[in-house]
């Protein structure tokens, strides 16, 4: 998507920095364990970067994964996310993928986020956040400890 003030576009994950992919993910060793293997996305304002997305395409082109997706913190809540998103699923539609997988935790906004932009819960993996995170996540006051694996598939 593109507009005199924003565009969404493909990008080398290379090109995106540390900083904004540990807004999503607050462990350094984890995103360096995705990244690697995953395409970038990125949302820009007037050329500047204002958020991210990590997504790894399996080999079939069918089905995809999504690994981060942050919004500088002066950006947030106006709505660049969901933006940064939807243009990334029509994008990754167009490729033929039809189905794209994440995981969460299970409360919090990102929930009701990603329930908004069309994703269904899956399934739950239980620990998953005390048995991969070396320092607890915690959201108002409560500690993530498993994940909700969720799913959207193309409507094509």
């Amino acid at each position: 998507m593109s507009n005199s003030m924003f565009d969404v576009r493909e990008v080398k994950q290379s090109e995106l920095p540390l900083d904004i992919l540990l807004i999503a993910d607050p462990e350094e060793v984890a995103i360096n364990v995705y990244r690697e293997r995953c395409s970038g996305f990125a949302v820009y304002m007037q050329g500047a970067l204002i958020g991210a997305l990590l997504v790894e395409i399996d080999s079939n082109h069918c089905s995809a994964e999504l690994f981060n997706i942050a919004i500088y913190e002066q950006y947030q809540g106006k709505g660049f996310g969901g933006v940064l998103l939807d243009e990334t699923l029509a994008l990754l539609s167009k490729k033929g993928i039809k189905c794209v997988e994440l995981g969460t935790g299970t409360f919090g906004y990102q929930l009701s986020f990603y329930q908004r932009h069309g994703f269904r819960v899956d399934s739950i993996v239980k620990n998953f956040f005390l048995d991969n995170y070396d320092e607890p996540i915690y959201e108002h006051g409560i500690q993530h400890k498993d994940m909700l694996r969720l799913v959207w598939r193309s409507e094509k």
